[in-house]
């Protein structure tokens, strides 16, 4: 018994000293550009984008304000732990997302003196704000290229507190006021932009009639057009509460932790997102947990309560829009439900666009004494003070703009010993994209007798559960990057991890087949872009091949059921959430269907069984078929790189068809297609040696085969590698390295010799074909520095400028599981 006991002592002190390095591993100071906590899908997914929680407003991916506020009361003190106090505005002009109001507009240019307060006003036309396309709700459609409006407006007083211009332009727009210009901004705004007034934009209003007036030029893609004024309010002082001090920040694959002093007590506050991929059952649950852990810090005993504020603006496209929320018990939780009253399910597609329809909800189990009720965004804060609450006149329910749906949970008498409770925050969002005119549920929906209620339910009773599997796919995550590339490396995947998983939504089709839908975020919008699956795709290969799968079957469907007819892979099948086909305006040939035959090639090899590839044979021996004639030399289209224009002679878009034909013959042995495999790897070994002549620029491989005094990152190679086809020797791998290690600037390799801009999906997997460990991290490390240090406060952007690390475009986009390129790459090898 005395040795029983002494060997349980030693496995003991191993656990601890392995439980100790893991918390040493995941416990160091957590730094990202914007910090992920609550990321489901496109329209779930809200951040934070400064490095103190309660130094901002949390916020949806897109920019927009979607607060969570989070008081703590210690005895009777309060401090402010989550979310920032949102300023108030008085509107002197408002914007069409306060209210739509009457503006005179010309689509031809009216003329000088346009803007003046004299100008004749009879051959002006009148609309509602705002101006624009169908993105969203525009008052007045406007899709040309020049747009002139003007709006009279009265002042009896010039207005004491600050002003500010906001504004809502695609693409330049010219402001000016009674005359005088005072904004003249390039490019799209994307959203409502707040501009402060100063001294010499003040001094152009007038006591009387004034006029506001703008110019819009569309340069091009969508347009819209909004503009107004308003009066910065001072804060109200009962919602004004001390912060806390935020003394450790934490990120983890699926948790975002923070822990705060709050006078004699410490919160540790724990967002946790089950983005559990060999789980899909609870990767489709639309369920995340905000926990709250407290203990005294001084040996005394504290009174304590937390009061969390979660906005209806969670469940509209814009703040206007009217709500209604509700309180009630269901299957021992007390929950609160908000969804706009108008439910426009599935009426909007764009890139920068909220969900409007379904509900939001947050419950609590009953048996946390919690109290729930609604107000309105002004009165919430206070209410937690007061001890009051506001539900309506109807019991339970409530209407207006902006509510808040509160909850008080009270921990008691607390002291050293940790108390831990959690409230649930999840979305229903009923019907989750539009697939060949059929409106298709959410994937847990597919469940019969589903509920969301259901949904909450089991989140609570399966906590303990969830929480160890986050802990598990957390440790995975870290050690996988870790012994791949190195603690930076394996920080960064952690930060690609949930952006890239929240990037899509799992649905069924009405076949019954998983289908895993992109969304475009920060572009154009499209859903299910192949060139977005294919840098995403190493995450998946990883982890579920499955869900790599799900991103491939619609655009398998979309050529096999001959609704897309052309002899090449579709770029995309429509605008998110409504897949109907393809929108974007050009094809990419070689670029899609390249990508679908390396990933299906990938699919197979990782699962080491065909069937994925028998499954759709003939689908990719036409798209075989068509590399072969047309892919060694493209003709001038676009590539994945779109942004960077069209590009004849492509040495990289070349690579990618070398390694298609190459990964479509190792695809046919596999099936037994001897002949077939023969041939087509003789074709890509051909390729292989033309294109190491035709693109030799002497100490490294050009970007175009016709002027080799350029270059470019050929990171399509990396599948060569990868898959082990060896079409490419060393020697060209080794000369590509060489050359881009004495190209980098402080945050990165350049995608090629055109621009300093990179993409920093492909850096990674440009040194994932490094054969050094010490090359990898030559090239990985200025990428882990610009995420470390970049001012672009927005999830994870893949494009930016490698001189001072600044976002180009894009942000919050699923490529970023490219970054796990190199942990696939090491796996491959096994």
């Amino acid at each position: 018994m005395k040795y029983f006991s002494r060997q349980r002592a030693v496995r003991f002190f191993f656990l601890l000293i392995f439980v100790a390095a893991a918390l040493k591993t995941f416990s160091q100071e957590a730094h990202a550009p914007a910090y992920p906590l609550i990321t489901h899908n496109p329209y779930f997914s809200i951040w934070s984008g400064t490095d103190q929680l309660n130094a901002s407003a949390t916020r949806h991916w897109t920019g927009k304000d979607q607060p969570m506020i989070g008081l703590i009361r210690v005895d009777n003190q309060y401090y402010r732990f989550m979310g920032a106090l949102a300023p108030r505005y008085k509107s002197i002009v408002p914007t069409g997302d306060e209210l739509p109001s009457k503006w005179q507009y010309q689509d031809q240019y009216p003329g000088d003196g346009w803007e003046g307060q004299f100008y004749p006003e009879n051959n002006w036309k009148t609309g509602l704000s705002p101006f624009g396309d169908s993105r969203a709700d525009a008052g007045t459609s406007w899709t040309g290229k020049d747009l002139w409006i003007r709006r009279k407006f009265q002042l009896t007083a010039i207005p004491k507190g600050p002003l500010v211009l906001k504004l809502y332009q695609d693409d330049d727009a010219q402001v000016l006021l009674n005359g005088k210009e005072i904004a003249n901004r390039k490019g799209a705004t994307g959203n409502y932009v707040i501009i402060p007034f100063d001294e010499n934009m003040k001094s152009a209003l007038k006591v009387g009639e004034n006029i506001l007036a703008v110019h819009c030029l569309n340069t091009g893609g969508g347009a819209w057009l909004d503009a107004g004024i308003s009066e910065k309010m001072a804060d109200n002082p009962a919602d004004v509460f001390p912060a806390a001090e935020q003394i450790h920040t934490e990120l983890t694959a699926t948790q975002t932790i923070y822990t705060f002093k709050c006078g004699g007590i410490d919160l540790k506050l724990t967002f946790s997102s089950p983005l559990i991929m060999q789980d899909l059952t609870l990767l489709s649950n639309p369920a995340s947990y905000l926990s709250f852990e407290v203990s005294s810090n001084d040996e005394a005993m504290h009174q304590v309560s937390v009061f969390t504020g979660i906005s209806s603006d969670l469940a509209v496209n814009q703040s206007s829009q009217e709500v209604q929320a509700s309180a009630y018990i269901s299957n021992g939780q007390s929950v609160l439900k908000v969804g706009t009253t108008a439910q426009p399910v599935l009426k909007k597609k764009g890139d920068d666009l909220r969900i409007d329809w379904g509900y939001l909800y947050v419950s609590v189990p009953s048996g946390a004494n919690a109290k729930q009720y609604i107000t309105s965004a002004d009165n919430a804060l206070s209410s937690f003070k007061r001890g009051t609450n506001t539900v309506g006149k109807q019991a339970g329910i409530l209407k207006g703009k902006s509510l808040m749906l509160n909850t008080v949970i009270p921990f008691g008498n607390v002291g050293a010993e940790a108390e831990s409770k959690f409230i649930v925050i999840g979305y229903d969002d009923l019907y989750s994209v539009q697939y060949f005119n059929t409106n298709l549920k959410p994937m847990w929906r597919n469940v019969p007798g589903a509920t969301m209620e259901g949904v909450l339910r089991d989140a609570a009773a399966s906590y303990t559960s969830v929480m160890d599997k986050c802990h598990s796919t957390d440790t995975l995550i870290y050690n996988d990057a870790l012994n791949a590339g190195g603690e930076h490396y394996a920080r960064l995947c952690i930060l690609a991890y949930r952006q890239s998983i929240a990037g899509h939504q799992l649905v069924k089709s009405p076949d019954g087949e998983m289908l895993f839908l992109s969304k475009e975020n920060f572009s154009n919008g499209s859903i299910n872009t192949v060139d977005i699956t294919y840098p995403s795709a190493p995450l998946y290969l990883l982890y579920n091949p499955d869900l790599l799968k799900g991103m491939m079957n619609g655009i398998f469907y979309y050529s096999e059921s001959g609704k897309w007819t052309k002899p090449f892979a579709a770029h995309d099948l429509g605008t998110y959430p409504i897949a109907n086909g393809q929108t974007y305006g050009e094809d990419m040939p070689v670029e899609e269907s390249g990508n679908m035959i390396i990933l299906t090639a990938a699919i197979v090899t990782a699962e080491k069984n065909p069937e994925y590839a028998r499954k759709h044979w003939k689908t990719l021996t036409v798209w075989n078929d068509y590399l072969a004639k047309a892919g060694f030399d493209p003709e001038n289209q676009l590539c994945t790189d779109d942004f960077a224009g069209h590009l004849a002679h492509n040495a990289n878009l070349s690579v990618k068809a070398i390694v298609a034909i190459g990964a479509y013959a190792r695809m046919a042995d596999m099936l037994g297609e001897k002949e077939t495999a023969a041939r087509y790897q003789k074709l890509a070994a051909e390729m292989a040696a033309n294109w190491m002549l035709k693109a030799d620029a002497g100490d490294h491989y050009a970007l175009v085969f016709d002027n080799l005094n350029t270059w470019s990152q050929k990171y399509n190679m990396v599948w060569d590698k990868v898959l082990g086809l060896n079409l490419f020797p060393q020697q060209v791998y080794d000369r590509e390295i060489r050359y881009y290690l004495n190209r980098q600037n402080a945050y990165g390799l350049p995608l090629d010799s055109r621009k300093t801009y990179t993409k920093s999906d492909w850096i990674i997997w440009t040194a994932t074909m490094a054969d050094k460990r010490v090359d990898f991290k030559a090239l990985a490390e200025p990428v882990f520095n610009y995420a470390m240090e970049t001012s672009s406060r927005v999830p994870l952007s893949d494009w930016h400028e490698t001189k001072d690390g600044k976002m180009v475009g894009f942000q919050a986009r699923s490529v970023v599981g490219g970054y796990f390129m190199k942990v696939l790459a090491d796996k491959m090898k096994k």
